[in-house]
């Protein structure tokens, strides 16, 4: 008997967090809707919705309307349940940009608040800059600290979950061992921390050009840096201390002449794009500057050198992962554009026997905090959903 309970509480479980995820995607559900998803009898279903609304997940927002009987009452995922922060900060180096870029959304994605700051780390301790900056987003939104699940930030380096350390990131103070853990406990609820590039694949995985793709690898050409992510069927490989796409690193000099020491960054970093420019006499105070003037302005010996420079980079992507994509992303990708886009494409062709497709970033918005709002927002549905569960 006791087992017989137990499985009764488990499928109860089961039906109410399979109820709730189909109320927050798409949501506007009737009860002849959930039946119809979820092949559950009308009681089930009527005893599911009462306890999900009991708890404040579900609310009734409507009714349905042109069918026979009394209206149906249509249900939908209460946006204030939950909240969920994200965080982006940066190593602006000589970008000159808001060094962090932060918003809250509601337990549906909706952006409740989002705001830029410029921020002096050197004088700054970081969980203090984190705990300031989620504060400002919840006056902002009008919303209840406690409501805040999961705060996911961005950084500039690699996160390795074993030692809890931000691993090769310039920005002061993030390398401090326990800082996950720091903010959290300042904070009383769940922190992620991931690389600012696998964020932007989330995003372009959700919302960009990697929706369809079985896999694809993330070239991020920044200001500054510059960063790779590879998605596998929809699961970013890390690596075990969270260094996976670190390609900046990748080192181009010879054993014979290692006062000669380059690598990728050298090769189509800021710094070289710069150099470059001024090789070619394009103007622009910043990489994306110049970037977007050369590919405006038909500059073509500068964006053919670039993308010869770039398929350095994609070769030693595609001969080790083969990826069905690649897309472009970041701050020059984007300034490049389809002219940019259309030179590596020339260029791989020309540089390498082997293949892939290639796209442009398609989020146009600031890639790396709407992969964290996305990844937030999972990490709130599913702590809510397993709370389901286990309850």
């Amino acid at each position: 008997m006791a087992r017989l309970a137990g499985s009764s509480k488990l499928l109860r479980a089961m039906n109410e967090s399979a109820a709730l995820e189909l109320l927050l995607e798409p949501g506007n559900l009737t009860r002849a809707d959930l039946r119809k998803l979820t092949a559950l009898s009308t009681p089930t279903i009527s005893e599911v919705l009462r306890r999900l609304t009991e708890a404040g997940l579900v609310d009734v927002v409507g009714h349905a309307s042109g069918r026979p009987g009394p209206n149906a009452e249509v249900y939908a995922a209460n946006p204030d349940a939950a909240y969920a922060v994200a965080i982006s900060v940066r190593d602006v180096g000589t970008s000159g940009t808001p060094s962090v870029v932060a918003a809250l959304c509601d337990l549906t994605g909706t952006v409740r608040a989002r705001f830029e700051a410029r921020v002096d780390f050197l004088g700054a301790d970081p969980v203090a800059v984190v705990s300031d900056v989620a504060g400002r987003l919840c006056v902002q939104a009008d919303v209840e600290a406690g409501l805040i699940r999961h705060v996911q930030l961005g950084v500039p380096g690699s996160y390795d979950p074993r030692t809890d350390t931000i691993r090769l990131v310039d920005v002061p103070g993030f390398d401090r061992p326990g800082l996950r853990s720091a903010i959290a406990a300042e904070l009383g609820t769940d922190v992620g921390v991931d690389n600012d590039v696998n964020l932007a694949a989330v995003a372009e995985r959700r919302r960009g050009a990697g929706q369809d793709a079985e896999n694809f690898a993330l070239l991020w050409i920044g200001q500054d840096g510059l960063g790779l992510a590879i998605d596998i069927n929809g699961t970013l490989l890390r690596g075990t201390r969270g260094g996976a796409g670190e390609i900046g690193y990748v080192p181009l000099y010879s054993p014979d002449s290692p006062h000669r020491k380059l690598d990728l960054q050298d090769l189509f970093g800021g710094a070289a794009i710069m150099d470059l420019a001024r090789d070619n006499g394009v103007g622009g105070d910043t990489p994306a500057e110049v970037a977007a003037a050369a590919a405006a302005g038909g500059v073509e010996e500068f964006v053919h050198t670039l993308a010869d420079r770039i398929v350095v980079g994609l070769a030693a992507v595609t001969a080790i992962l083969d990826p069905y994509l690649v897309v472009l992303a970041g701050p020059i990708a984007q300034a490049g554009g389809d002219t940019l886009l259309g030179a590596v494409n020339d260029a791989f062709r020309r540089a390498a026997p082997l293949e892939s497709s290639f796209a442009v970033t398609a989020i146009d918005d600031d890639a790396v905090l709407v992969g964290a709002l996305d990844a937030g927002l999972a990490a709130v549905r599913e702590a809510l959903i397993t709370a389901i569960r286990d309850s």
